[in-house]
This record gives C-alpha cells, sequence and structure tokens, in this order.
C-alpha cells in the first residue's frame, strides 16, 4: 500500500473495540499488516494482564533502503531550511544518534455513556468538520495520522531509522509499556539507537518537554458485619477515620508547603487526590469493610515518596492492609534540548508560533526512561480525551499528517 489516507485509516481503526478490559490482538493484527505493507519489519510480543486477557506490543522498524545515496534522497520543502542549525539536524548530520520513534497505545477508556452522533461508539461518524469515535483523539487519531506520513515518504528517501511503536494498556497503569521495557528485543535496540521519540498524546501538535507523573495506593480496613440493631459486629470505618486524617494532613501540606511546588506546572502541586467508600447501600448492616485510596501527581525533584511512606506506617499501625500502585515517574526532556527545538520549529510550519510547553498529565512515554529525547506532540485536544462524544477534528488530523511527515524527514 503505497499510500494511506489518515481519515479512512482512522475509521477503520475505531472500529476495533479496544476497551482496556478487552483483547487489543485483532488491532494489533491490523497495525502490523499495515505497517509490514510500508515495508517494516514487525516485532510481536505478547503477555496476559491481571485478569488472564491476551495484549499486543508492536515494534515496527523501516530501515534506510540499502544503496540510496544522499544524493538521490527527496528531502522536499519539508526538512531542513537553509537556515537551520547543524545541532538541530542530528538525525541528517549524524552528530547525535538519528532517527525516529513514534509511540502510541491502542487501547481506549470505556464508552458506557456514549453520546456522540450515532449512538455507537465504535462506528465512526463524520459531523461538520468533526470525525467522532472512541480513540477518535485518544489516541487512535494520532495513529492513523502517522500511518499516513510513514506510507508518504519512502524508504528510499530515509538515511535514519523510523520506528512505530503500539502498547497496550497505556489507559489501565501503563502496563504494556512497562511489559514493553521488560520484554522487547526491539525496544532495546531503540534504547541503544536513543532517536527523537514522539509520544502521540494528543497535544493539538503543541510540543510538550515535560509532563508529571503518577502514583497512587490503596489502603482497605476489614470489620465483621452484623445486624446493626444488635450492637454486634465490627464497623470497618472505625479503622478508617484515623487514616483519612492522615490523608486530609496530607493534601493540606501539598497544598501550602513552597518545598513540594514546581512552579512551571499549572497548577504548582501534587495535587494529592482521595477518596474512600464502604461499598455499602443498606443502612442496617455494620460496614465490614472500608476502601481509601489516594493519587498524586509527581514532578521532577518532588516525588511524594515520603507521603507513601507516611500512609504505610499509618496503615500499619491501625492493622490495615496497605498497596501501592507504581503509576510511572515524570518525564522531562530539557526544554533547551536539540529535539526540542527542532520540534517547536517543525511545528511553527503547521501551528504557527509556539514554545515548548509542560503538562500536568501522565503518558506512558514516562516509562521509556531509557530514551534521552521524548517529546509528547500529538493532533486532538486533550480536552476531548475520555469524553462521552470523543471526537477530533479533520483539520487536526491533516496537520498531524503534515507534522509527521516533516518529522519524518527531518530525523530520518
Amino acid at each position: 500500500m503505497s499510500f494511506m489516507q489518515a481519515q479512512v485509516v482512522l475509521e477503520e481503526l475505531i472500529r476495533f473495540n479496544t476497551i482496556s478490559h478487552l483483547s487489543n490482538h485483532a488491532i494489533s493484527e491490523h497495525v502490523a499488516e499495515c505497517l509490514r505493507t510500508l515495508g517494516f519489519d514487525v516485532e510481536v510480543t505478547t503477555y496476559t494482564d491481571r485478569k488472564g486477557v491476551l495484549k499486543v506490543n508492536l515494534v515496527a522498524k523501516r530501515e534506510p533502503l540499502a544503496g540510496a545515496a544522499p544524493s538521490e534522497l527527496s528531502g522536499g520543502d519539508e526538512g531542513l531550511s537553509s537556515e537551520t542549525p547543524a545541532s538541530l539536524s542530528a538525525g541528517k548530520a549524524g552528530t547525535t544518534p538519528g532517527g525516529l520513534a513514534y509511540f502510541c497505545h491502542t487501547d481506549v477508556v470505556p464508552a458506557d455513556r456514549w453520546s456522540g452522533p450515532g449512538g455507537d461508539p465504535f462506528k465512526a461518524v463524520v459531523q461538520g468538520d468533526r470525525l467522532y469515535g472512541r480513540g477518535a483523539c485518544d489516541m487512535k487519531g494520532s495513529l492513523a495520522a502517522m500511518l499516513q506520513a510513514a506510507a508518504s515518504v519512502l524508504a528510499s528517501e530515509q538515511t535514519e531509522p523510523l520506528w512505530i511503536v503500539c502498547t497496550a494498556d497505556e489507559e489501565v497503569g501503563f502496563e504494556g509499556a512497562k511489559d514493553l521495557v521488560q520484554c522487547s528485543k526491539a525496544y532495546r535496540g531503540i534504547v541503544a539507537a536513543n532517536p527523537v521519540c514522539i509520544i502521540g498524546e494528543p497535544t493539538e501538535l503543541q510540543v510538550v518537554h515535560a509532563h508529571k507523573g503518577i502514583m497512587g495506593l490503596r489502603v482497605e480496613s476489614r470489620g465483621k458485619a452484623a445486624h446493626s440493631s444488635t450492637g454486634e459486629g465490627i464497623n470497618a470505618n472505625l479503622a478508617m477515620v484515623p487514616m483519612l486524617e492522615t490523608m486530609r494532613g496530607i493534601d493540606e501540606q501539598c497544598r501550602i508547603d513552597p518545598g513540594l511546588r514546581d512552579e512551571r506546572f499549572d497548577p504548582p502541586t501534587l495535587t494529592w487526590n482521595f477518596g474512600v467508600s464502604d461499598g455499602m447501600s443498606s443502612v442496617n448492616i455494620v460496614p465490614d469493610h472500608c476502601v481509601a485510596w489516594a493519587c498524586f501527581r509527581t514532578m521532577p525533584g518532588v516525588d511524594g515518596l515520603d507521603f507513601i511512606d507516611t500512609v504505610k506506617q499509618r496503615a500499619d499501625e491501625l492493622g490495615i492492609e496497605f498497596k501501592e500502585f507504581s503509576g510511572g515517574p515524570p518525564l522531562e526532556t530539557p526544554v533547551d534540548s536539540p529535539c526540542v527545538e527542532a520540534m517547536c520549529e517543525l511545528a511553527e510550519a503547521v501551528i504557527g508560533p509556539n514554545q515548548p510547553a509542560r503538562k500536568c498529565y501522565a503518558t506512558d512515554g514516562c516509562i521509556f526512561e531509557g530514551l534521552t529525547q521524548r517529546i509528547v506532540c500529538g493532533p486532538g485536544s486533550i480536552n476531548q480525551a475520555h469524553t462521552t462524544d470523543e471526537y477530533i477534528e479533520l483539520d487536526q488530523l491533516e496537520k498531524g499528517v503534515s507534522l509527521y511527515k516533516s518529522a519524518i524527514r527531518r530525523f530520518c
């Protein structure tokens, strides 16, 4: 297939129901076949999630066509300009490791209360200048844009490798990315090459060079159920009350302690968030269990790990169960890195003047710590991700193709 039209590709991708609790095997087979058609070698790795469901990660690589001389390669008007500093053309000039690696995830969030046009979240609908469907924005639209961009640049035009990586379970703890790091030989090849890396999450094609990480924990107290009129039983909430006081104190500290702030983010705090439930729907039962949870957003140099220790110690004192969820660390590529400056330059031709940004969400790009040139940049708005009428603007999709094609030409 010499050409792929991004809108058509996206409509095909949306047809696959890849909510995270389901297998992404079918969509992975589909994408792998597309990539092979475009001249990529594809590594497929699988794992079984905690509920026994098969999950698939893909790492695809297209090498430059053997024998192509630099004078034969078409750089087009989307590549380097005569004013571009040599340090920003590292992929072409070879002053730093070359090539480009694009990362995406194929799972999507649930769509139980879908309110978009057509009524079926897995059947794309174009209405006006928008394409609706679960995953249209987060982030099948991005993958469709990259597939069309890769189809638009021939291997004979490359001087460096191009990788396309598709992971599972980004929406549920970055589990696919974690498995990829542990199990994929092809991923280790990417680390050895250390290319420029684009995490294709929706940013409206703004270049994001840093984002927060995420950590979480869960505590559970147990009691003994009984009829509330008997005076028997053990109310599990009683043990949780002092734990909630501890969590409230942490929340206050996160808000007022200047040592826990990074003013480069908005909001500049760990945004400690917590909740509690005993799951009871009847007032005449003594609750026999109670669960509390907390989640917070870490920043470079502000990891909040002391709070994990505080809650764990308090749980031990109260005799309740504690579990930590690892999440992922912050992502930060220095704002003055050549790759950041180069991507901003490329983005300017597509969306106009822009400055590298910091965001407060997290992506599974934070798991790929062996890669030092990571940038988050993709079509669509984060404001549309996870909504009940998720969509991507067709203009964003087209501009995503243009920017990704320019990035391939620049770095490959």
